[in-house]
């Protein structure tokens, strides 16, 4: 099997309500959709086009090239189809390799069971073919294979990512309660933002909502900051396949010696935690980051970009009632110092969201961990425009 060069059925996945952005991206790469669903985008290709994928989304966590799909109704109907497939031909007899996956079935009681009876199939069949057997474990360090099986039929996938492109590989230190890359990625680019006039991130926290912006902005993908994938692990893997799609990637960087991506934040801790990712992502000659109160975050006059607030949700009672006030403030500030520009409030508290005494003109769905939240759009007029009454 031919993994490189044959074509099959490929799923990229993402976490739940990034679909919309994936899609775009997708497209925006020339990728035929064959369907979104709520965790991921169907398309068909080969383990080759999976690289660039690999390389150059931004909301996706795995993609996923299918070796076979097939009725299963038991361990044993599982381990039989698995041990068909010629395993031989892209996992070397004295490599390594790992099983993930997600099993809905009533005869499994933990996918770790599902899992061993995977990899005793892939062993079986390559010693019985090769006489050696492949080391496993549960490391992401050489190949991944990842099994899907839910009521009545099961499907077996390489996992082309090994450790999740979800995280951009940028941030070394996280800081408190931080958004995950591909959230504030898909963010970003559900925004209006043109990617050209300022982006305004008061509250920046550990800086993630504006590297990815700079990131975005100047063509900066994923696959930079980072050089290992499962891929690379798979009998007829040659390197001069990655290199040729990284090297497209540096043709694509943008110089934009006008762009300003402004970020703040009342603890010094945070900016200077933003300011080593930043170093780290390769972006920080474009930004700007201050130590102070959100209300005193410069914002460019007569530039008309974006505001964008992922403020704190309150998790107690106490917090709540502080951060009513703190909420209220943010409104304050958009209306008075941030007209012109389009603003953004991404929360996870409903109640706290209409404290901002503005009405949102769109609400988009997110989930941060599991945690409800939405994407609150905001039209600040430069002029004299009378206030609407607050809508959340």
């Amino acid at each position: 099997m031919r993994v490189f060069h044959t074509p099959s059925r490929i799923i990229v996945t993402c976490n739940s309500r990034l679909s919309p952005c994936l899609e775009q991206e997708l497209r925006d790469l020339d990728c035929p959709i064959v369907r979104t669903f709520a965790t991921g985008v169907e398309l068909r290709g080969n383990v080759r086009q999976c690289i660039r994928l690999n390389l150059r989304l931004r909301c996706a966590s795995q993609v996923l090239y299918s070796l076979k799909s097939f009725p299963c109704n038991s361990p044993d109907e599982l381990y039989s189809a698995l041990i068909s497939i010629p395993w031989e031909t892209f996992i070397a007899p004295d490599g390594y390799f790992s099983v993930t996956g997600n099993v809905y079935h009533p005869t499994i009681r933990t996918v770790m069971f599902a899992n061993v009876k995977v990899k005793d199939a892939i062993v079986d069949r390559i010693r019985l073919k090769t006489g050696r057997r492949p080391d496993t474990g549960s490391e992401l360090r050489g190949v991944v294979v990842y099994l899907y099986w839910k009521d009545e039929q099961a499907e077996i996938f390489i996992d082309t990512s090994g450790e999740t492109l979800a995280k951009h590989g940028y941030r070394k230190i996280p800081g408190k309660a931080p958004m995950l890359e591909a959230l504030a990625s898909a963010v970003i680019l559900a925004s209006k933002w043109d990617r050209k006039s300022p982006f305004v991130n008061p509250m920046c926290g550990s800086g993630t909502l504006a590297i990815e912006a700079t990131l975005i902005a100047t063509g900066r993908y994923p696959g930079l900051l980072r050089n290992n994938y499962a891929f690379m692990h798979l009998t007829g893997y040659e390197a001069s396949m990655y290199e040729k799609e990284r090297r497209l990637l540096y043709d694509l960087v943008q110089q934009l010696p006008g762009l300003r991506i402004l970020a703040t934040d009342i603890s010094p801790d945070a900016v200077h935690i933003s300011k080593i990712n930043a170093a780290q992502a390769g972006v920080e000659e474009y930004l700007d980051f201050e130590v102070c109160d959100f209300a005193s975050t410069e914002v460019p006059e007569g530039a008309g970009g974006v505001v964008v607030f992922n403020p704190e949700y309150g998790e107690r009672l106490g917090e709540e009632l502080e951060l009513e006030a703190t909420y209220a403030r943010i409104g304050d500030f958009m209306k008075q110092q941030c007209r012109g520009y389009t603003g953004y409030i991404f929360t996870g508290n409903a109640d706290l969201a209409k404290k901002i005494g503005l009405k949102a003109s769109r609400r988009l769905e997110f989930y941060t961990g599991k945690i409800d939240c939405r994407l609150l759009e905001y039209e600040l007029y430069a002029g004299t425009k009378k206030e609407q009454p607050t809508e959340v």
